[in-house]
């Protein structure tokens, strides 16, 4: 199954995506979160790959798993540390394996500022790569705020042209937690007469932790109403727990009611968080 073949606007589309454990630990945990997450019926589950490109092993092994489960697996790639022999291989190994989608990332660069060695300097390069390689589906990132590198808006709006080019299949969308940015966001694509799919990404921020995580590593916007939730539950686990997930239930009950058919849960390898999520939109999606 292509995922791209499920984003036709027929219906409503609710994904997931985990990732594998640290390098050298067991994957059994992951299976059993694998397993809980297919039974709630996701129309895909992706895979992340590791930090800096390592542990391939692991996403193809796990995306296999969701597979076996009976969900379509959406296997991550990136540029960091890729050369065009290693992606090619590990391309054949997904071949065998069954597992037919893709999302090419370019990838966080390492935090220390040294230098990482690559074919592939953008993700564009990457998705070009890959459609020439096999018959892929092929997902691509984009930024409603626009890309933190990007220099502009409208740079990266280019930029998301070129992986359209390239033969990008479908987008994903960065986090975001103001509905507002997503729909200026889609106007500046239509402007700009980008028609693929685009999958909202949605987290649920159960912990005062992950909001810290959050504006490190992409500098999205918290709106006041989501900094007021933080500061008034942040210092109860259990109630901030709850409130992150009605909150991201909140962002997802406004796409749909504005048509905007297809979410993707950034679910932190948490099936508690996707199956309470899931059930409060049993008569949504």
């Amino acid at each position: 199954m292509y995922i791209v073949d499920l984003l036709d606007g027929k219906k409503s589309r609710l994904s997931f995506e985990i990732f594998p454990p640290k390098r050298g630990m067991p994957l059994e945990g992951s299976k059993e979160i694998i397993k809980e997450m297919a039974a709630l019926n996701p129309d895909f589950i992706s895979v992340t790959y590791g930090a800096l490109g390592n542990d391939s092993d692991n996403n193809v092994l796990l995306a296999k798993e969701v597979s076996n489960n009976g969900v379509p697996a959406l296997a991550h790639m990136t540029c960091i540390n890729a050369t065009k022999d290693k992606i090619a291989r590990e391309l054949e190994i997904l071949k065998k394996n069954g597992i037919k989608n893709i999302l090419a990332l370019r990838g966080d660069k390492p935090k220390d500022g040294s230098e990482v060695k690559s074919d592939f300097m953008y993700a564009s390069d990457l998705i070009e790569f890959i459609k020439k390689q096999g018959d892929f589906c092929v997902g691509g990132a984009c930024y409603p705020e626009g890309h933190p590198q990007a220099g502009g808006v409208e740079k990266d709006i280019d930029n998301l042209k070129k992986k359209v080019d390239a033969g990008c299949d479908f987008f994903i969308t960065q986090m975001f937690f103001d509905n507002n940015i997503l729909y200026n966001f889609m106007y500046r694509l239509l402007r700009a007469k980008i028609q693929i799919p685009v999958l909202a990404g949605i987290m649920p921020v159960t912990n005062v932790r992950q909001m810290k995580g959050i504006i490190e590593i992409s500098g999205t916007m918290l709106p006041a109403k989501f900094k007021a939730m933080v500061e008034k539950f942040g210092s109860n686990q259990d109630a901030m727990n709850q409130a992150g997930i009605v909150y991201a239930l909140g962002q997802i009950v406004d796409l749909i009611a504005n048509g905007f058919n297809y979410v993707h849960l950034y679910t932190l390898n948490k099936p508690s968080i996707a199956k309470a999520i899931t059930e409060s939109l049993s008569c949504i999606i």
